[in-house]
């Protein structure tokens, strides 16, 4: 049996961090979802700068918005829904089975948002009616101004992705924003269930401490990271205000391993995967780590609910001079920062398409 369909029986979702309309057209992500157990997909500005600059399979979808007088963000963001749409569709079957646990999509609002709070909740609420899509996930950032919108736009009853967790520390912010969000809507006489992840990011860590750490420690610190978080989340979902919340109707909000591909080519591709299985949470992998996986024949539950030697092991790096909770900081920061050149790069190739596309007309 392929890793990929272990993992999904030891309880943990798959999903694919990537969506293009090569992956929808040509059936990949219809194979991956049937032969690699794969429940679900996020996506990023990234994704969608690389698959519209690489190739024409958007140009007759951007003629016809181009005519439709769509552009910038609200061409992109048609885009993006017409393929996250289908997306949808596909893993719909997996959201009706699982009442809603799984099969979900993701789709970003502007990372130029990230530090202004009520502008993402109006942006989340549109892009998410916009959609039509009961299983979309709008990505809003674990950022300090991003908590609010977190908690406004549950209690509105939209389904949040909280991105750009690096953090334990980040990680409770973002789940008690969820918690106030669905505890008002109880208060509010509402359906308390509306679905949400947290997302966690791995390979960030290591790549940030690996010039500076002895070479007994690389490819360490974010695993540890997420066994701290891991021990944090498992509290938290059991703790008696979750557990009032679940007797109203509630539905935890899960835990997302993200950045889970490694950087370091002297890393074996599916270190994190292996070392972040575990029941309760989500995976969310590029195509070249669930590739990797589904080579292997073999898995095993990774991560203790305590959190294992996860404080052990980041002592190692304070005593190597290592500021944990300052480096956490400095990677949303940056991350957030690189959101923002990833979604600059995609609105200057989106213009650059455009501009052919009319020059060819």
């Amino acid at each position: 049996m392929k890793a990929t369909a272990l993992l999904h029986d030891l309880g943990q979702s798959l999903w694919l961090d990537n969506i293009t309309r090569g992956i929808l057209d040509d059936g990949t992500l219809a194979r991956y979802i049937r032969e690699l157990s794969v429940t679900g997909l996020t996506s990023n500005p990234t994704i969608f700068d690389h698959a519209i600059k690489g190739g024409t399979s958007y140009d007759a979808s951007i003629r016809e918005k181009l005519a439709a007088g769509k552009s910038g963000e609200d061409l992109f963001f048609e885009l993006a829904l017409e393929d996250l749409g289908r997306a949808a569709d596909l893993f719909r079957p997996v959201h009706e089975r699982t009442s809603g646990v799984d099969g979900w999509v993701s789709l970003e609002v502007s990372p130029l948002l990230a530090y202004d709070s009520k502008a993402t909740i109006t942006e989340a609420k549109a892009l998410h009616g916009r959609a039509g899509r009961r299983n979309l996930f709008i990505k809003i950032p674990g950022t300090r101004e991003g908590l609010p919108a977190i908690e406004e736009a549950i209690f509105a009853g939209v389904p949040i992705n909280v991105t750009l967790l690096f953090s334990r520390e980040q990680y409770v912010a973002a789940a008690e924003a969820y918690l106030r969000g669905v505890e008002r809507r109880i208060e509010a006489g509402l359906p308390p269930l509306v679905g949400s992840v947290a997302s966690l990011f791995i390979s960030r860590w290591d790549v940030a401490v690996s010039a500076k750490v002895p070479e007994n420690l690389r490819g360490k610190l974010g695993i540890a990271i997420a066994g701290r978080t891991y021990k944090a989340y498992r509290e938290l979902v059991g703790s008696p205000r979750w557990l009032r919340a679940y007797n109203m109707g509630a539905r935890p909000q899960r835990l997302l391993w993200a950045s889970t591909g490694t950087k370091d080519p002297k890393l074996p591709a599916d270190l994190y995967v292996k070392a972040l299985a575990t029941p309760f949470t989500v995976d969310t992998m590029p195509e070249t780590t669930l590739k990797a996986l589904a080579e292997e024949t073999a898995i095993a539950a990774g991560m203790a609910v305590d959190g294992g030697d996860a404080e052990a092991v980041i002592a190692e790096f304070t005593r190597a001079g290592i500021d944990v909770d300052a480096l956490a900081t400095q990677l949303q920061e940056e991350g957030a920062k690189a959101f923002v050149t990833s979604w600059t790069e995609l609105m200057k190739v989106l213009a650059a398409k455009t501009a052919a596309l009319q020059k060819a007309s």
